[in-house]
This record gives structure tokens, sequence and C-alpha cells, in this order.
């Protein structure tokens, strides 16, 4: 049976990049006791980039044993490493350089490769190794963040497209509709088997999506691929801000901290 959404709501910005990056410390430290580390993999987006920025405070930064963290990336645009749309350039700016995190405890996806399917095994490759998930294993992820869009997708997996199909491949090509269109995304499988799966959403752009696929009124909802994270024996842990949450019914409460 499905993880039921912990709906977690804080009052203004300040209040949820704390409650996000309590959140996040929490899972790290109950990872590193349980075996010696702890797997997170990261979206990109400017919400993330708020979070970023609290984790890399001096209240925050001292709290964590980041030596024992290894990142991964949940999605990447098929751009360089250093172009201004990369994932990983955001991560590398505002979290991977302010806290001094050693290179070898990053793993990017090589979204620069002339051949996106051939990158897109090679990251596929890395995630087994680093779980020792021979297939048709699934691998287990400590914690994964995840975003929203505008038209419900999640990670690079867009509405429609055959990246949100695929049920045997952990890593695959998306295709977005606007912007960079070549994308690598992680696929449902290894999504809805992490340990923890944390969506971060604020502001009122985003309270209509975020009603849709927490109340899924219709079966259009349930078939958003935002709404298609229900992890199987995990945590869905959806952080939202007041502005995010202003649509979703009274029945949708905010939830006690771990």
């Amino acid at each position: 049976m499905a993880a039921t959404p912990d709906i977690r709501i804080a009052p203004g910005t300040q209040e949820w990049g704390q409650a996000a990056a309590s959140l996040i410390l929490s899972v790290s430290q109950q990872a590193i006791q349980a075996h010696g580390r702890c797997l997170i993999a990261l979206s990109g987006g400017a919400t993330p980039k708020t979070l970023y920025h609290v984790l890399a405070t001096p209240e925050w930064a001292t709290r964590f044993d980041w030596s024992r963290m290894v990142f991964l990336f949940g999605d990447e645009r098929c751009t360089p490493p250093d172009h201004p749309e990369s994932n990983f350039r955001m991560a590398q700016t505002e979290l991977f350089q302010p806290l001094n995190i050693r290179p070898e405890q990053v793993y990017r996806m090589k979204g620069e490769s002339d051949d996106a399917t051939a990158a897109a095994r090679e990251y596929e490759a890395t995630i087994r190794r680093l779980t020792s998930s021979p297939a048709p294993r699934v691998p287990v992820l400590d914690l994964v963040l995840l975003g929203i869009g505008d038209d419900g997708h999640t990670a690079s997996l867009f509405p429609g497209t055959a990246a949100l199909q695929e049920d045997k491949r952990i890593v695959t090509v998306g295709h977005a509709p606007t912007g960079i269109r070549s994308r690598l995304t992680v696929t449902l499988g290894v999504l809805n088997h992490a340990a923890v799966v944390l969506f971060l959403v604020t502001g009122s752009g985003k309270a209509q999506m975020v009603r849709r696929v927490l109340n899924q009124e219709s079966e259009a909802d349930r078939s958003l691929p935002a709404a298609r994270i229900l992890p199987a024996s995990g945590r869905l842990v959806w952080m939202l801000d007041h502005s995010a949450a202003q649509q979703l019914k009274k029945t949708s409460s905010p939830q006690g901290e771990t």
C-alpha cells in the first residue's frame, strides 16, 4: 500500500526553509546511523535553490555530517555542466562549493554527452553500483528531492511522454515540451522505492497544481506525473509554504515534525 502524503505547511518562506532543512537533517542522521551514509538525489529549480541557501548558512552547515553525504541528481538538462540551466551547476554554486563538498561525493548526470541514451545507461550503472543493486533489483535511495512544474511534471517526467511509462530502466531520456527539450531523468520505479521522497513547493503559482495532485479530484489529476509518486514502503512528504497550499481542502493539515 502506497504511503499517505505527509503534508507540512509553513507560514512563509523563512519558516519553510527552516522546516525543510530540519527534515533533511533528520533523514540524513537516520540514514547515516543505519548504514554509514546518506544517499540523496537533488532537484534543480528556484525552490531547491532557496533550500540550498539555507543549508549552506552557518546555522545549518555545522549540524550536518557532510562527509557522509553522497549526492546524486534526479534529472538534468542535456547541457554542459557549466551551462546556466544545468542543475549540477546550480548545486555546485549554491551547495557543494559553499560547504566544501569533495568532488568524489558528487555523481552528476553527463548532460553534455552526444548520446543521451548512453549517458542514461551510464548513470543507471552508477546508481546500481553505489547501492549494490544489480538489475532487476530496484535501488533504494535514502532521500529524493522533487519539485513540481506547472504541467504537473516532476524530475523530467512530463505528461504524455515515454519516460513516464518506462518500467524497466531506472534512468532514461526525458523530453520537455519547452526550453531545453532533451533531459536525463530517473524513472518512477526508483522514485517510488526511495526511503523518503520530499516535494519542495512554494508560491501561489503552484497552488492549483498542488491541489490537483494532492486532492486528485479527477482521473486527469491522478494521471499527472507528480501524482504518480507513491512510495511503496517509504515516506512521502510535501513541504509547502502557505501560498502553495492555499487551494488545498481544509482536511489537508500540517503534520507533526519528525
